[in-house]
């Protein structure tokens, strides 16, 4: 068997394409959260670009550029948008502000005027003689110039927005030693800004000016597009600092204008940061604009930060234009940039968002945003990976929505607003309309198949049948447009030009009717003859003629390959093949399966499969369980094909379950035979499966038979003594070498609880080295006790599971015997065993153990009988007698704490679920003040009984329970740095357990995760992530947590010590906000105590971590204020 890690979810949730039509009702509706990672996306992936076959005409209506600048106040929107002829979708930045194109000032006339463009790489004319001066500076005259442009920008804020006055500069770059005769833009200070920056080698002072930078005002244009002109320029040589200065401001500026209320109610927000959203959209498509290729494994986290951003802002004209500015440029930049190998995962979403701007567009048109949208999408559907059929339906919808949707042609004019200048809406409707011609054609393109033609036309299909003329005629000319594209470019003859209004369309469906008939009546004369001759064969001569449509199937002609499949399954429905025959074939269809290249002919074969499969089960599963070893893949789409249906599905489940149990003796098997052995295979496929998405149902339908059967499987691998290669598995290891047989079996035993989501029992036995004792035939009873105790716990298939082990106590096997005592003395203690079986029906089972042959079969029995469950007077007694142990825990010295903890804990696991009541909680008390015992036994042995007395109140004291474990989640995670091993790792991972089992009890979020770092986690990164779990799952107690911590400064176990600096180290840096508003002026001085006594402490990490969180302190006492 091949490797696998179980915590790993063994499939991929696939999404069905769909092709459905309807209106998104709204495009952004699912939440969009800010992540805040100064790293590149680790989800990077290098296919292939798509191709791209588009006319002449095409190619040059892709060759856009635009741009965008947003006014701040209700000064409106800028546009400028250009069209290019350097290339396909190659986005040009203008350099000329009197070509721009504004909605109240320039108005519409002037949308859609060439204007010269530069390369967007070519800078202002000053700027190489300006840089050449800039290198010949000092570190310090860098510096001096940074702080008096930054002092200038600050003093003249309020011009930014007019020509910068010569004077002023002319004796700034004076001062500086520098002269420039050129005229000199409005942004140039900023220009100039970030050049020196990026010219800077000291990354503290960049970062310190980038801060300032982005403090600025974000109410005026100029400010915005100045700024986002510095940042882009200096992201070139100081992404790192650039990055994590933006996502700064995202946590904190950004986001107290997010929360502000719309409502009238609530006053407006800062105007100072009201539009700070538009300004990081231009920043990052700076960004991209500037930083060049090594912007391409930032790409996924800046679109990220865009569709956040554009998803959270307060819509309007600003946002909208400062977004597809943005957007532009990055499309600019992977084109240019981007190689032919790499895949860009957040694009859909930016498409999302650009719908959603398309979608809330006013019903007339006076701008050509519409046109530019579209022709963006195009550009971004050009990259990798390909859009998923959802994704294209939106688009397609949304965009013939937009423009169908517009008044007649001849009224747009009068349907226009009052503007003072009307603009040419004949040609901003003409060019929108180009740019949906080119999105369909692009469509095509890039799928040149029938499906993708029909899938396109479907969605036009509606508007041919509107009860408007005009959105009926829109349709109709689009539609004539695009086949006769089709037609030209693609290579299809599917039409002839038609008149009328639904001619063309009718004329398309004639032709493909005419097409589809031809084929289906040549494909009827085959069946026909397929037919006659099925009848009239010999067994012989029928295999002979299923093997010849086999062979078959492996052409590269793709209409002869789906005609020898659909034959292939019209011969399997018709019942003519035989149980004899099911070998002979599916060792032929196995031999030819690789060589079938056809997607959709191998879907007809897997659909053969499945018929035969339902026909002749039995000879179906034998015959897959003889083509090749489990692990090998190749076998895995037949096993696919028998899950079609749920009845198949369960069938070759339990066959294989049948054939887990033909378990010939160890006499009667030798040494080269056991690789052979059907059980052993069967086993193989069951591993297999259980890591397969068909048949995750399946499995956890007949998850007590899988079980019972993986346990009684593991004992006769033992008793065959098949012990090779069990404990030299290294789980974090992952190769393609297969498994021994009894490692295969203790993995699927793993693998069952993991897949069917009963992680929790997984996780107990993780954490206590369970598994482990499965390893070695001595500790094989107890790993079955420990599992049976989990699974009891977490009430994981206990009524089915019982049933099956009764079962298997009446079994002649012996394994089974004991497998089976071992699972119903456990459940003894399980609340959910009476629901399912009566006491005289446990009473009857158990005495029948008592007359087994096998020793520990009759001493489990006679446990049993005399377990709490039967007789209920005992559980007075057990409860008397804990309180009378309680005792030993209030002497100043305690004799035998070990000893002690070891008796309650037999007492409660004896108890069950008939509990201590509120005895659990004086437990509780006493065994937490032990957490910080100096014998790491009493320790260790504290924190692990006290997991289990978190669950032994019952539910009248639940609550109770809970809240006293969440006083102990500091001091366990705290204690997971303890410097004894007896703690954490050898030899039960105690603290682990407990701090789980609190999380799980407390119901924590992200339960599963915390496990994953628990028990494979390592380094900073893992303590990382298991601090952030604890904390957010537990807002608005901060204040405790904090309060609990400071005590651990002055611990004397150097690690808790560290731990608790650690702790208060990352709430201070990392909820800093939160803290000022949980905490008041007695915390603070609380804080400032206990920090003060580390200035004295003689260990240097101690001082050292004084010194760097003093200031933070200080600050945080100006925030408090109650």
């Amino acid at each position: 068997m091949v490797r696998r890690r179980v915590p790993t979810e063994p499939w991929d949730q696939r999404l069905e394409d769909s092709r459905k039509e309807g209106r998104p009702e709204n495009l952004l509706s699912r939440e969009v959260t800010l992540s805040m990672v100064a790293i590149p996306s680790e989800g990077f992936s290098c296919p292939h670009w798509r191709s791209n076959c588009l006319s002449p005409e095409g190619e040059q209506k892709l060759d856009i550029g635009c741009a965008c600048r947003a006014k701040g106040g209700t000064e409106g929107a800028v546009v400028s948008c250009l069209p290019g002829a350097e290339g396909r979708l190659h986005a040009h930045l203008t350099e000329t502000s009197g070509r721009a194109l504004s909605l109240e000032s320039d108005k519409a006339e002037h949308l859609g005027r060439a204007s010269t463009s530069k390369p967007p790489n070519d800078g202002p004319l000053w700027e190489e003689a300006l840089v050449g001066k800039i290198r010949t500076m000092s570190a310090l005259q860098k510096s001096q110039a940074l702080e008096a442009i930054q002092r200038h920008i600050r003093e003249h804020t309020q011009l930014i927005r007019k020509e910068v006055p010569n004077t002023g500069l002319q004796e700034l770059l004076a001062a500086l030693n520098l002269e420039l005769k050129q005229p000199l833009e409005k942004t140039f200070l900023f220009h100039f800004y970030g050049l020196i920056l990026r010219e800077c080698a000291c990354a503290d002072l960049v970062r310190r000016h980038l801060a300032g930078l982005l403090e600025l005002s974000h109410q005026s244009s100029g400010q915005r597009e100045g700024i986002a002109v510095a940042v882009g320029i200096v992201s070139s040589t100081h992404m790192q600092e650039v990055w994590a200065a933006l996502e700064h401001v995202g946590r904190t500026r950004f986001l107290r204008t997010v929360f502000t209320s719309s409502d009238s109610q609530q006053p407006e927000p800062d105007t100072h940061w009201r539009w700070a959203g538009s300004t990081s959209l231009l920043c990052y498509g700076q960004m991209a604009a500037r930083a060049g290729a090594q912007i391409l494994p930032w790409v996924d986290n800046i679109v990220s930060r865009m569709v956040y951003y554009f998803s959270c802002s307060r819509y309007d004209n600003i946002l909208k234009t400062s977004f597809l500015s943005a957007t532009i440029m990055l499309l600019k930049a992977l084109r240019q940039n981007s190689t032919p190998s790499y895949k860009f995962s957040q694009i859909p979403e930016l498409i999302q968002c650009l719908l959603c701007i398309l979608q809330k567009e006013p019903n007339f048109l006076a701008t050509l945003f519409r046109e530019k949208i579209i022709l963006v999408i195009v550009g971004l559907s050009n990259l990798r990976p390909s859009l998923k059929p959802m994704v294209k339906s939106q688009v397609l919808h949304t965009c013939l929505q937009s423009l169908y949707t517009l008044p007649p042609t001849e009224t747009l004019r009068s349907s226009l607003p009052p503007l003072d200048v009307a603009p040419d809406v004949t040609a901003l409707y003409r060019k929108s309309m180009q740019a949906l011609d080119l999105l369909l054609q692009s469509l095509i393109s890039e799928n040149k198949s029938v499906d993708e033609l029909c899938f396109i036309l479907q969605h036009m299909e509606p508007w041919l049948r509107s009860d408007s003329s005009h959105e009926r005629q829109r349709a109709v000319q689009t539609i004539f447009l695009f086949l006769k594209y089709v037609v030209d470019y693609v290579g299809l003859t599917l039409l002839t030009q038609q008149k009328g209004s639904t001619s063309k369309f009718m004329y398309l469906n004639k032709t493909e009717n005419f097409e589809a008939n031809a084929r289906r009546e040549t494909e009827t004369k085959f069946y026909d003859l397929v037919k006659v001759l099925d009848g009239n064969l010999t067994m012989a001569q029928h295999t002979q003629l299923v093997l010849t449509l086999l062979r078959g199937l492996c052409s590269h002609n793709h209409l002869r390959c789906d005609l020898a499949s659909q034959l292939l399954l019209m011969i399997v429905e018709d019942h003519s093949i035989k149980a004899e025959q099911v070998a002979e074939i599916l060792q032929g269809l196995f031999q030819e399966l690789p060589s079938i290249i056809f997607k959709n002919t191998l879907q007809t074969v897997m659909q053969a499969v499945s018929v035969l499969g339902t026909q002749h089960a039995q000879e179906t599963v034998e015959v897959i369980l003889s083509l090749c070893h489990p692990s090998e893949r190749q076998v895995i789409p037949l096993w696919k094909a028998l899950a079609s249906n749920t009845q198949l599905a369960r069938k070759v489940l339990t066959l294989l379950y049948m054939k887990l149990r033909l378990r010939p003796p160890k006499e009667l098997v030798r040494f080269t035979q056991q690789a052979e052995l059907i059980s052993l295979l069967a086993l193989g496929t069951i591993y297999e499966l259980l890591y397969t998405q068909e048949y995750k149902a399946t499995v956890r339908w007949a998850f007590a038979g899988v079980l019972v059967g993986l346990l009684t499987q593991l004992h006769y691998l033992f008793e065959l003594d098949v012990v090779d290669g069990i404990s030299d598995y290294q789980e974090d290891v992952l190769d393609g070498k297969p498994l021994s047989p009894c490692r295969t079996c203790l993995e699927a035993l793993k693998g069952l609880f993991w897949t069917t989501n009963y992680w929790e029992v997984f996780a107990y036995l993780k954490l206590l080295r369970g598994w482990e004792l499965f390893e070695h035939m001595e500790t094989y009873t107890e790993g079955v006790t420990l599992l049976a105790r989990a699974m009891a716990h977490y009430d994981c298939e206990v009524k089915a599971v019982l049933g099956q082990a009764v079962i298997s106590l009446k079994s002649s096997e012996e394994r089974d015997n004991i497998v089976a005592i071992l699972i119903i003395a456990e459940f003894l203690n399980s609340h959910e065993l009476t629901q399912y079986m009566s006491r005289r029906t446990v009473d009857n089972f158990l005495s029948l153990g008592l007359n087994n042959p096998n020793q520990l079969v009759r001493a489990m029995s006679l446990k049993g009988l005399s377990s709490a469950l039967r007789h209920p007077e005992k559980v007075m007694l057990l409860r008397n007698r804990l309180a009378g142990l309680l005792d030993g825990f209030v002497g100043p010295e305690p004799k035998d704490v070990m000893g002690l903890m070891e008796i309650l804990g037999d007492i409660l696991h004896r108890l069950g679920t008939q509990g201590v009541g509120a005895t659990s909680l004086r437990i509780a008390q006493h065994l937490l003040q032990l957490f910080d015992d100096e014998q790491a036994d009493v320790r260790g042995g504290a924190i692990l009984l006290y997991g289990d007395v978190l669950y032994s109140g019952g539910k009248k004291y639940q609550q109770a329970l809970k809240n006293h474990a969440f006083q102990a989640l500091v001091p366990l995670l705290f204690h997971l740095a303890d410097s004894c091993p007896n703690v954490v790792m050898i030899p039960l991972l105690k603290t682990k357990l407990t701090f789980l089992r609190c999380a799980i009890l407390l119901k924590w979020e992200f339960r599963k995760e915390l496990f994953g770092k628990l028990a494979w986690g390592r380094g900073l990164s893992a303590e990382n992530d298991v601090f952030i779990y604890t904390v957010e799952s537990n807002l608005g107690n901060y204040h405790q947590f904090l309060m609990q911590a400071l005590t651990y400064l002055s611990s004397p176990d150097r690690n808790l010590k560290q731990a608790a600096m650690k702790f208060i180290g990352g709430m201070l840096q990392d909820y800093f906000p939160d803290l000022c508003i949980c905490l008041r002026k007695a915390d603070v001085r609380t804080l400032r105590k206990h920090l003060e006594i580390l200035k004295q402490d003689p260990d240097s990490m101690s001082r050292r971590f004084y010194s760097s969180f003093l200031e933070d302190i200080w600050e945080l006492s100006q925030y408090v204020t109650h």
